[in-house]
């Protein structure tokens, strides 16, 4: 069934701007999150971690420890042998056909230490108290390895080995692309630009940190998991398959969560210790992170080094773009391991340009640093950050106008469908329209009065404008669940999970659009592991499409059902039987019942005929749909002052095509919050990690995350083109913020140091990067 069959008008229907359900309670303080729950006889959990970032386990005693008051259990990686290790799903090959090298992690180590912050043991007590006194009391003896900490520097003659199946500490050596067509693209090139860009690491640092509860059922032989994460059925199969038991044994249940950007997306080695202890002692076992912890042990985003270029014709036209990339994996790889630097950046790096041909190298590199994960966008943003500083770049050197750049070289929708070299097939989009479109609506052509005012006072101002395009996840299977309740309320059942997207609106006014049924009867379940056929979790922007999508096709089968229902209640054939408007009726006479009303008649009669069924309750999976492209302009303005180096955002303008809006109100809301983390990663975000390994920025002490006061109002705009791929022709909006943000905040900074010659500066762009950079910049003049 498609969106727009005439209810867009109803209370809360498809389009409407509805406040997020979920907030009342969060406001009230009511939420439940992973460390508010307790149960009887808890024990609780403290890791013990490395303080060496590389270095041989020589000596870990355990015997005072465990001899302390209130110790339960202490386990080190010799107790855990039995299960398997963490896992990272991505089965990409080399550029010879060689398999990526993906070195086992156990949770616990037990030979070396990989990064400051590495588990070694796990003390279990009957309080937290208790726990953290008897880590004290490990003797764990490491015998110090030199460390190194940079991708490149870790590749390079002589860097210390952190693994001995990559002696060379590579991991992957990625390609895509014509290397022959590249290179003589670059070689007819009238010019070429290139830019040596430092994408920095990102403390992920969610509200809530990573907090799990385990218990398990010896008559059962079943696990149970409270916790927060990005999907309870993903979850429950990562778990079952570390323990080495089968999924049914293993139930997740997710309550409220504090945010995750990617991080909490897949299973850590403290979920193994607990889920042991709780089997082992028979009792349920807590372990809550502490924020200090949480910087080392979380996974970290970004950190890449990018050598970019771009060929470009005489008349500025892209003739070809190529990546040489050094991706810092950390001292591990987890998860989805180097997918942001290798198949994300391919996907993203052409943006909405025609740009014949393309190359991306990535050399994905172990080092001594917490491990790299996905982080909002996830190599979406980064790709687009390079093109964008390329075409300000380009346009420099080239002393051609940036927005005629630009629009030189734009998609038309005459081209779409648009077949773009990275392999991708862009159904849908008006790249021209929505950047006139943002230009315009921050007075672009009031530019220049602003600067020359800026200028009076002492000080620098720039524009930055980027042209930006995603390309979200695949929707592969998601779970469509309508129960119809007892009490005359109906649950939508899902597999995607809301950590702050807000996701029991939008869904409820899908199905509100689709059914009828009153927004204020629709509940949501989306934790809870038992309760779902599949499900793909929440990640890569997808989760409208996902779970959007379910919802429809599973309102079709209702209706389908209801037919079949109200011609036995009704006493009509079934194909004289009308639904519209939430209600079935006999054509061509008034006689009619509402699907509720429909639903309570068959689950409360008596007996029924075999083809009426007894409720209009739907499971079904919901699969196969490709990704979409969301795109926007946004245009940002900052000032600087050439004496401190601080830089101020005057003003900031968004206009985005996220196709059918859902939710108008929840999208700018995403849309807000994506903006303000490329806005922190790059004015002031940076982890910082010394020559040994020891992290200089491992706390809010050193740390800086944006504040409200560091971020303007927002203005927002939107200019929908709706995909055609899905039944919504919605795009996915939860990432889109930063992909425009990284871009345009930074060629604003370049554009207003270039009044004193500097061309290029790095993220994080913090008031001392900007004071060396204009100081040297006046000695050279």
């Amino acid at each position: 069934m498609k969106i727009g069959c005439g209810l867009e008008t109803m209370k809360f229907g498809v389009g409407q701007p509805v406040p997020r359900t979920e907030d009342p309670v969060l406001l009230k303080g009511e939420g439940r999150f992973t460390d508010d729950l307790s149960l009887p006889r808890q024990a609780h959990a403290v890791i013990v971690r490395s303080t060496y970032a590389h270095g041989v386990i020589k000596r870990l005693v355990k015997t005072e420890a465990a001899a302390m008051p209130g110790v339960l259990l202490v386990l080190t990686g010799s107790d855990l042998t039995d299960y398997a290790g963490l896992p990272c799903g991505m089965n990409t090959k080399s550029r010879d056909g060689t398999p990526l090298i993906k070195p086992n992690r156990p949770s616990l180590a037990s030979d070396k230490v990989r990064f400051v912050g590495d588990p070694v043991a796990c003390i279990i007590a009957e309080t937290a108290n208790l726990a953290r006194d008897a880590a004290e009391a490990i003797v764990l003896e490491i015998e110090p390895l030199p460390a190194v900490t940079k991708a490149r520097e870790a590749t390079a003659v002589g860097a210390p080995a952190i693994y001995d199946e990559a002696p060379d500490n590579v991991a992957l050596d990625f390609h895509f692309g014509n290397t022959e067509l590249v290179v003589e693209a670059f070689e007819r090139a009238a010019h070429v630009t290139r830019l040596d860009i430092r994408n920095n690491r990102a403390v992920i640092a969610p509200m809530e940190p990573r907090s799990a509860l385990a218990e398990y059922d010896a008559i059962a032989g079943r696990y149970t998991m409270r916790m927060g994460c990005q999907g309870a059925f993903g979850m429950s199969r990562h778990l079952a398959n570390l323990l080495k038991v089968k999924p049914e044994n293993v139930r997740v249940l997710v309550g409220n969560v504090g945010g995750s950007f990617g991080m909490k997306s897949f299973p850590y080695p403290e979920y193994i210790c607990i889920l042991h202890a709780a089997k082992i002692l028979g009792r349920p076992v807590k372990w809550t992170d502490e924020r200090g912890s949480a910087f080392l042990s979380d996974q970290h985003g970004r950190d890449h080094q990018v050598d970019a270029q771009l060929a470009l014709d005489a008349q500025g036209r892209f003739l070809a773009v190529r990546l040489n990339i050094h991706a810092n994996l950390g001292g591990y790889m987890t998860g989805v391991g180097p997918n942001m630097s290798t198949n994300n950046a391919v996907k993203n790096v052409v943006s909405v340009y025609k740009t014949p041909v393309i190359e991306i190298n990535t050399i994905c590199a172990f080092t001594n640093t917490t491990p790299v994960g996905p982080y909002r966008g996830a190599g979406r943003p980064e790709a687009n950050y390079y093109m964008e500083r390329l075409i300000d770049t380009a346009a420099r050197e080239m002393n051609i106008d940036r927005i005629e750049l630009r629009r030189r070289n734009q998609i038309e929708p005459s081209q779409i469908p648009y077949s773009a070299p990275s392999g991708q097939s862009y159904d849908s989009g008006d790249f021209p329209a929505v950047m006139s479109a943002g230009l315009k609506q921050a007075d672009h052509d009031g530019f220049l009065a602003r600067k020359t005012m800026s200028r009076a006072q002492g000080l620098l101002r720039g524009l930055g404008v980027a042209t930006y395009l995603e390309v979200t996840a695949p929707v592969e299977t998601e779970m469509g669940g309508i129960h119809f309740d007892p009490d005359g309320g109906v649950t939508i059942v899902t597999g995607t999970l809301d950590y702050g997207q807000g996701h029991a609106a939008p869904f409820a006014q899908i199905l509100h659009n689709q059914l009828g049924i009153p927004f204020e009867k629709i509940r949501l379940l989306q934790g809870d592991s038992d309760k779902l056929i599949t499900g793909g979790g929440t990640g890569g922007s997808k989760s409208i499409m996902a779970s959007g999508g379910a919802i429809l096709e599973a309102g079709d089968r209702v209706i389908e059902k209801a037919r079949s229902a109200a011609s036995h209640v009704l006493e009509a054939a079934v194909d004289d039987i009308e639904f519209s408007n939430g209600a079935l009726t006999v054509v061509g006479t008034d006689r009619a019942i509402g699907l509720l009303e429909l639903n309570a008649t068959i689950r409360e009669a008596p007996t029924l005929p075999d083809n009426v069924p007894e409720n209009l309750s739907v499971e079904l999976k919901h699969g196969g749909v490709p990704s979409a492209f969301p795109n926007g302009c946004h245009v940002c303005e900052v000032e600087i002052d050439p004496e401190t180096g601080a830089v101020q955002i005057q003003r900031y303008s968004m206009v985005n095509d996220f196709g059918t809006l859902i939710n108008p109100l929840l999208v700018e809301g995403q849309s807000h919050g994506g903006v303000v983390q490329g806005i922190g990663q790059a004015l002031m975000e940076h982890m910082v990690y010394d020559e040994d390994g020891q992290p200089l920025s491992g706390s809010f002490m050193d740390y800086a995350l944006p504040r409200a006061g560091d971020v303007p109002q927002f203005e927002y705009g939107s200019h929908p083109v709706p995909a055609t791929t899905n039944v919504l022709g919605a795009k996915g909006c939860g990432e889109a913020g930063c992909a425009g943000a990284l871009p345009a905040v930074m060629n604003a900074i370049v554009d207003a140091l270039s009044d004193v010659g500097i061309t290029h500066v790095d993220m994080p762009a913090t008031p001392e990067t900007i004071w060396r950079a204009v100081r040297e910049a006046g000695r050279r003049s």
